[in-house]
């Protein structure tokens, strides 16, 4: 992200929109049934196989249950599986929770996780979380490299159907954490009603699908996505797993943070999932009880388009990554409720160490100017950022301090929506240095590693291409134990504080705020409301 995935927030800003009492429809008192309203970001996609951002994942956790989640202690348990088991970490078997349907009423079995994944898989298709199916034998068939050329085959060799609901998946090389991936939206299922043709191959999605998706989850679409204005979902009546408390949801759509934290303020919404930088000052006092903090795997960095000359030179991103104060930037800019980053992976992760970035990370001003003089730093530079989430203010400070340290002309270049900032980088467009934040799929230093810095990565918008590390993330993954992983995870990490791809700037955490009318507000580590334990007050 998707988090998990991209993040279109500033670890704490979250990108929010339209404004006020036009979408602010709070939840509804004095019932079990009432309606609360969460404030998102348009989402650049609902769809399994296309949604790595945080809004878009919101609102298909309402949408869609996973195979497993995860408990408190991060480890995978079961929930539209009845099992997942393997004894080489190579061949997995699935056996499915009989009896749960989708919101049409079709049967959720073993064809709809295999079509699902056939499709996300397919090159052609262009679907962003493909990446995550790589491991599956047969991925590299429906992938030439040459995006050209047709793929010789349509479906993955490793899915396989035992019956209704069984299915066995074979990887290319032993995972041991393949089972952890499977909370992940790209492994959600797809009805038949997703195809134009079911028993089609290669799969053909309806072209209107996105609009009304249908999926397996506590709630259904009510209507279609109002695009900029907001997705409405309601309780499904007939779902097998936890029901929720509550009757529906609405998502209104904010592309400023302000107007969304007064529509909070107002009793207009329900939930802000990340306060505003400009009001972390004065939100205690605002929402008293009702603000609230918990754990975080989200990492905020600054990424360097490694394709354009003037930051190809990694002399020239450790001079700018040594100009920058981010204990300065946590201090005053987001009242400490962030934590300076000094590594690439989170401290929610086994394997994290502290400080992995190691003196390229330090703020050492005077030595940053002459390396970057030196090195034949750009004189002109700029930070886009995407205007819906929040940014502007850490942005500028961050320009500031790069104009007095490296003696550089530097501005915050704001992109109005996040999805819009992505599709420019994709097109290699020129966007300058630019941030990103990154909240993970699944709890792994793998996660962290992986879709961010492979050649292949889902998410390396960067250009970044190392053989060495892609080794170790691959040998990593094929370890047998987690302690064999982690070692090959730490030394690609290494390799990462040399090159510096990306800046690491800040681990958060979760600060959100609630309205009166609802209770139970909590806040997973993938930044999505908890839409099982919330209710109305």
């Amino acid at each position: 992200m998707h988090v998990r995935r991209l993040a279109a927030w500033v670890a704490l800003p979250l990108s929010a929109s339209l404004a006020l009492s036009a979408c602010g429809t709070g939840g509804d008192t004095g019932s079990s049934d009432g309606v609360v309203s969460i404030g998102i970001a348009e989402p650049q996609h609902l769809l399994p196989g296309n949604t790595h951002e945080t809004s878009g994942a919101q609102v298909m956790a309402a949408l869609y249950t996973p195979l497993i989640e995860y408990d408190e202690n991060n480890k995978p348990y079961e929930v539209a599986a009845e099992s997942v088991s393997t004894t080489d970490n190579k061949t997995w078997t699935i056996k499915l929770k009989s009896g749960w349907t989708f919101h049409n009423g079709e049967p959720v079995n073993a064809d709809s996780f295999i079509n699902s994944w056939n499709f996300t898989a397919y090159g052609p298709n262009k679907q962003d979380n493909g990446y995550f199916l790589t491991r599956v034998e047969g991925y590299a068939d429906l992938n030439p490299t040459d995006a050209n050329v047709t793929p010789t085959a349509k479906t993955l060799t490793g899915l396989k159907k035992v019956d209704d609901t069984t299915f066995t998946v074979t990887l290319s090389e032993p995972f041991s954490e393949f089972k952890t991936m499977l909370g992940y939206t790209a492994f959600y299922p797809l009805p038949k009603a997703a195809f134009q043709d079911p028993a089609a191959t290669p799969l053909v999605l309806k072209p209107d699908f996105e609009q009304a998706p249908i999926g397996n989850g506590p709630f259904k679409i009510k209507g279609v996505w109002q695009h900029d204005q907001r997705i409405e979902v309601e309780r499904y009546a007939d779902y097998k797993g936890t029901q929720p408390k509550i009757g529906g949801v609405n998502f209104p759509i904010y592309q400023n943070t302000q107007a969304e934290y007064a529509d909070l303020l107002a009793n207009n919404l329900d939930v802000v999932k990340t306060i505003p930088t400009e009001s972390l000052s004065t939100v205690q006092g605002d929402l008293g009880e009702r603000f609230q903090q918990s754990p975080a795997s989200s990492f905020q960095f600054l990424a360097f388009p490694t394709f354009d000359p003037r930051f190809s030179k990694p002399e020239v991103r450790k001079a700018i990554s040594q100009a920058i104060d981010r204990e300065e930037i946590v201090k005053a800019v987001f009242q400490n409720s962030q934590k300076a980053a000094y590594s690439f992976v989170s401290p929610v992760v086994a394997g994290y160490r502290d400080k992995t970035c190691g003196a390229a990370c330090e703020f050492k001003p005077a030595e940053a100017k002459t390396a970057y003089e030196a090195a034949g730093g750009p004189k002109d530079i700029n930070i886009t950022y995407n205007a819906d989430g929040g940014h502007k203010q850490w942005v500028d400070a961050t320009c500031n301090q790069l104009k007095a340290n490296l003696g550089v002309n530097c501005v915050g270049t704001p992109e109005a929506k996040f999805a819009d900032l992505l599709q420019k980088v994709e097109d290699k467009q020129q966007v300058g240095m630019f941030r990103l934040g990154w909240i993970m799929d699944y709890p792994s230093m793998e996660n962290y590693l992986g879709p961010l810095y492979s050649t292949t990565g889902s998410s390396n918008y960067y250009g970044y291409s190392n053989p060495q590390f892609d080794t170790l993330v691959k040998e990593g993954s094929a370890a047998a134990t987690q302690d064999e992983a982690i070692k090959k995870y730490q030394q690609a990490e290494d390799i990462l504080a040399r090159d510096l791809p990306v800046l690491p700037l800040r681990f958060g955490q979760n600060n959100f705020g609630h309205s009166t009318k609802v209770k139970n507000v909590t806040i997973d580590l993938f930044q999505r409301v908890d839409l099982t334990k919330i209710e109305m007050a």
